[in-house]
């Protein structure tokens, strides 16, 4: 669901549950010049705060050690590194609610 949409708004997908020792990066995507580490959070109601709030330090940190070792991998070098939450809440309403939070940490 939030590949679709990000596609949709123009960005490429180029990597998906990529893994290492320290975690996993959900999306990795190229926007324009942009390379993006893309954390999707996803909740079935607001009652224990938003998605986006669930992306806590401990997991940004986790996340940037992730982009560092995937950038040390992937052979080119970017210029332009962005960190965003694709934050979803399912269950208010016939369809999904999607807030993408651009450089979000």
């Amino acid at each position: 669901m939030a590949a679709r949409y990000l596609t949709e708004a123009g960005m490429e997908i180029i990597d998906r549950n990529w893994r290492s020792r320290y975690g996993e990066v959900d999306l990795i995507a190229v926007e324009g010049d942009w390379l993006v580490f893309i954390e999707v959070k996803t909740r079935r109601g607001l009652r224990f705060g938003t998605p986006a709030e669930a992306v806590t330090f401990s997991k940004q940190r986790r996340i940037r050690l992730l982009a560092v070792e995937w950038l040390r991998d992937c052979g080119r070098h970017w210029s332009r590194v962005r960190f965003d939450v694709v934050a979803i809440v399912v269950g208010h309403g016939p369809r999904p609610q999607i807030e993408h939070v651009r450089d979000a940490f």
